[in-house]
Order: C-alpha cells, then sequence, then structure tokens
C-alpha cells in the first residue's frame, strides 16, 4: 500500500432519429446509444475491462488522457514532469468541481492511489497501475508527487488508467455504493441519473464540467449485447448509435445511405490462453482417458495448436475483413510493435508433425472456453479454430458462455484453454505484457489477469528493465524482446487486432478511439 504523507492538507472521510430536436447552441436534448458489451458495474475501480472503464469516462475523469489515437494528453493535470529519477509531480487543474459541488484537490487523487488496491472481489484489479507508486505527497492543493522505487517512466501513462474519486467517500464504500449512486461522484462530463444492471444507463451533462461541454443533455446508454437486435434498434429508430457493428451487416449498412460508419484499427488483440499446470481439467486422451500430464505444458503442443490456425481465413471470412492477423498485442505501427515478429505461418501438416514428436500421434481431447457476447464474433472465432484443431487431430469441444461466467471460470481456474482479448489502452505493451504475462505477483501488481500459470523469469526480467527505462527508444526495445521470448514460449497464442467499427444516423459524426472505448462525448450532430 502507497504511503500517504500530507503537507498542510487533511484526507477527508427507415432510421431513426433517436435524437428529439435538431442540433441547437446547447446541443440537442437526448441521445440514446447502444453497446454490445455490458459494463459489470459503475465501479471504477472494480475491474480492468474495457466496457467499464468506458463507462466511468462518462462520470468520472484521469489525471491524464488519451487521444482518439492513444497519445498522452491532459486532463485533471495540467502537466506533470520528473522532478528526479524516483519523482514525478503532476500539477492539477484548479476550479474543477466534483458532481456535489466539492473543489477537485490533490486530497482526491491521494485518496483515489490508496482506494485502489483496497477494491473487493476484483476480478482484474487497476492496481497494476498503481503498483509502482511507493509514496505520494500532497505538496499543496493542486501539486502532488509520486515516488516510485526507481526511474518508472511509464507512471503518466498508468495514471492514464485510473478514474479519480472524491476522497469524501470515506473507508467503506463499497461498489454496490457505486452502483446505486451513492459513491458515483465524479468530475466528468455526465451526472449519473441511473445504473440498471445488463439493460441501461441514464447520464445528465454536467454544465460545470471544465473540459469542453458534450452535445447531449441527456443519454441513454443502452446496452444490447444480441448483434441483431443492436443493428435492429438502429434501423427502428430506437438508438442513433451503435458500436461492435457485426461484421455480417458491413457491406450493407456501408451501401445504406441513411447509415454512417465509423473505422479505425484498434489496441483490442483477441487471442488464446493455454493453462501451464502441470494438471489440467478439459484436457484428456483421444478417446477421453485420462492423461499422466497436461499437454499444453509442451511447448511443441503449443506451436502445433497455434500454426494449426488459419489467421488469414478467420480475419478475412470469420471476421469479414473486420480484423488484421497477428502474432503480438499491438499492431502495426504502434509503440512496442515487433516488425520482426509475423502472426504464425498457418502449417496443418507441421502441426501433426509436432504433435507425433511430443507424444501425441493420435491428438488428445480439449474443450476451449469462449465468450458470445464479449469480443467480435467470439463465438464464431472459437467454433472456427475448433475445427481447425479437429483437422490435426485434437479433438475440440467448444464451450461458449456469456462473458460474466467466463471471467468466473478463468478466475477459479476451471479451464485448459479459452479466447480473450486486451485492449491496450494506454498505447504501449507494458500493461498486458505484465498483466497478462508476467508472474503473479499481487505485490508487486504483475500477473494481475495471468490466469494460465505462464511464469518465465527471463521474460520477467527484461520487462522489469523496460519498466525502469527512461529512454523510450531504448525501453521500446526492450518491450519488442519481451515480447519475442514470449512468442518464442507460446505463452499466449495470439489471432488477431480488431478493427472497430460504430454505425450511426445520418446527420451525427464521431471521432473513433483505437482503444475502442464508446463514448457519447465523442459523438456530435454533424456540421
Amino acid at each position: 500500500m502507497p504511503r500517504i504523507r500530507r503537507r498542510g492538507l487533511l484526507l477527508a472521510a427507415s432510421l431513426l432519429p433517436a435524437l428529439h430536436r435538431p442540433a441547437a447552441a446547447a446541443g440537442p436534448e437526448v441521445l440514446d446509444l447502444a453497446v454490445g458489451a455490458p459494463p459489470t458495474s459503475m465501479d471504477p475501480h472494480l475491474y480492468t475491462l474495457t466496457p467499464n472503464s468506458a463507462l466511468a469516462q462518462h462520470v468520472f475523469d484521469n489525471l491524464v488522457h488519451r487521444d482518439a489515437g492513444g497519445r498522452l494528453v491532459p486532463g485533471l493535470a495540467e502537466s506533470w514532469r520528473l522532478v528526479d529519477s524516483s519523482t514525478w509531480e503532476f500539477a492539477l487543474r484548479q476550479g474543477v468541481l466534483f458532481h456535489n459541488g466539492a473543489p477537485f484537490t490533490a486530497a482526491d487523487v491521494a485518496y483515489t492511489i490508496d482506494h485502489v488496491p483496497r477494491v473487493v472481489n476484483s476480478p482484474g484489479s487497476f492496481a497494476v497501475f498503481t503498483k509502482a507508486i511507493q509514496e505520494v505527497e500532497v505538496v499543496d492543493p493542486h501539486r502532488i508527487r509520486f515516488r516510485t522505487a526507481g526511474i518508472y517512466p511509464l507512471l503518466p501513462a498508468d495514471l492514464s488508467q485510473i478514474a479519480i474519486i472524491w476522497h469524501g467517500l470515506g473507508e467503506n464504500n463499497l461498489t454496490s455504493d457505486f452502483n446505486s449512486g451513492r459513491a458515483a461522484i465524479g468530475t466528468g462530463p455526465f451526472r449519473l441519473l441511473a445504473y440498471r444492471h445488463g439493460d441501461r444507463v441514464e447520464l445528465e451533462r454536467n454544465d460545470r464540467y471544465w473540459g469542453e461541454a458534450p452535445a447531449w443533455a441527456r443519454v441513454n446508454y443502452r446496452i444490447i449485447p444480441n448483434d441483431g437486435a443492436r443493428v435492429a434498434a438502429l434501423r427502428a429508430g430506437d438508438v442513433a448509435f451503435i458500436d461492435a457493428v457485426p461484421t455480417a451487416d458491413l457491406v450493407r449498412l456501408r451501401a445504406e445511405p441513411r447509415v454512417t460508419l465509423s473505422e479505425t484499427v484498434s489496441f483490442r488483440s483477441i487471442y488464446l490462453r493455454a493453462d501451464f499446470r502441470t494438471e489440467t481439467p478439459l484436457v484428456s486422451g483421444p478417446n477421453g482417458e485420462p492423461l499422466a500430464r497436461n499437454p499444453l505444458l509442451d511447448l511443441r503442443v503449443r506451436q502445433a495448436l497455434s500454426i494449426a490456425i488459419n489467421r488469414a481465413a478467420i480475419a478475412e471470412r470469420t471476421m469479414s475483413g473486420a480484423a488484421i492477423p497477428s502474432g503480438q498485442f499491438m499492431p502495426p505501427g504502434a509503440y512496442g510493435h515487433v516488425p520482426d515478429l509475423p502472426p504464425p505461418p498457418h502449417d496443418p501438416e507441421r502441426a501433426r508433425r509436432l504433435l507425433a514428436e511430443a507424444g501425441y500421434p493420435q491428438g488428445f481431447t480439449i474443450t476451449l472456453i469462449a465468450s458470445h457476447d464479449r469480443y467480435v464474433n467470439d463465438a464464431q472465432v472459437a467454433q472456427s479454430i475448433g475445427q481447425m484443431w479437429t483437422r490435426i487431430g485434437v479433438r475440440t469441444k467448444v464451450d461458449v458462455m456469456p462473458f460474466a461466467t467466463l471471467v468466473q471460470r478463468t478466475t477459479r481456474l476451471d479451464n485448459s484453454m479459452s479466447l480473450g482479448g486486451w485492449a491496450n489502452s494506454n498505447g504501449e505493451p507494458s500493461s498486458g505484457l505484465r498483466g497478462l504475462l508476467g508472474t503473479r505477483d499481487m505485490e508487486r501488481g504483475w500477473g494481475t489477469v495471468n490466469r494460465t500459470s505462464y511464469s518465465n523469469p527471463e521474460f520477467d526480467a527484461v520487462l522489469a528493465r523496460a519498466m525502469g527505462t527512461a529512454d523510450d527508444e531504448a525501453r521500446e526495445a526492450l518491450m519488442q524482446e519481451a515480447t519475442r521470448i514470449a512468442a518464442r514460449d507460446v505463452a499466449w497464442i495470439p489471432l488477431h487486432i480488431q478493427k472497430n467499427v460504430w454505425a450511426m444516423r445520418q446527420g451525427l459524426a464521431h471521432t473513433p478511439r483505437a482503444d475502442e472505448m464508446t463514448l457519447a462525448q465523442d459523438l456530435r450532430p454533424a456540421r
């Protein structure tokens, strides 16, 4: 837990329109939008899940923002600087008010940093973004310093992931308090009116917001996981804007004159994760008999499973071109992308040879679990992979389920192979490398969502060196080296990078985000 120092400051306990009026100087009144992936809570620190973070960005605010392309820009902090090799100072924006009228100060930042690792029952802790902080010093109401154990150049990027909450909430606020609205007091562009889990969130414009005023006085943030129902809601005029446009509808919607699409390559990588434990629950012999050892521990088996996958076919057919085949976390051109690490080639013949060399000439049986309501075409991607594995002799059962159920299964390690996704919303690969592939160490904040038991000291050491390297170019080279080590180990099986596609009625304009977040403040009447 970071030690909090206080200096002169105490911490206190036919289409649409779903727009009801045309644009005016103050903006239209109500925006109805629909998202496909359900957020699990209004608690901004409960779970490092993109739908949760996107929803939180309407009500809460961060010290550092990311623009649509993932670059750092000022947020509640106007600027930041290194005071010395282990001390960052952030100058905080003055005149900012919480929704309850309380002024935003350094006390709220210190309280937030202390609160993050205390969240109860977090399935994916935000502590991965605060663990580097050893000490917090409130210099004055609008200056705060963070001390780290050594050089830590990624702190501004990490803090772009942490929503600031009001210090007056006290010690005992629970996730249920955020969901009820009692604790959902932020400085963001909208106030929370109601959170109805799995159905909708109702928001109203915060007229005292310090930044650019959103165009909408009210937002109905609806949750429609079913792809067909979401598109139907757009066509029927029930909503004016949807995200996660189904790939099967892309061609038709592109030709629809009353619909506009908004697209960009994302930071969302889709992958498979294999169980590295000695015993694994959902693997058996080719005829269902028990195996003496988990075959997934053999590198040759993991290599075989990887090269049995035709990534190009999945991207072209299953994803209708809304994906880029990949062998790593980051898309081409992004910080940390490894240029000489292409997607593994599709080679089913070599995959069969590798299985035989590993002692499985007749293959084995495995269950692949996946969600059907989280990532674009997640169930279809899993089914395609199951068929490809079966062709090389790995008899595959695909078990699809709601994402909430999948999280419970993977959290309690009740799986052998699962489909997952990671959105590098901080614009570089360190959070994914640490959280997904780092050796699990909750005190250190590594391996927070490592649900495979993968552990490689060489990988950890290289990544730790990267995290302590101030020079951007040298740090990137080390992150690339860490990625190569994990790829050599087949620590995870990358599949593709998603493209983000939104659809809206004519007359609206949208700024597409690489981090795939759907934000009402990014939508406005077209000029």
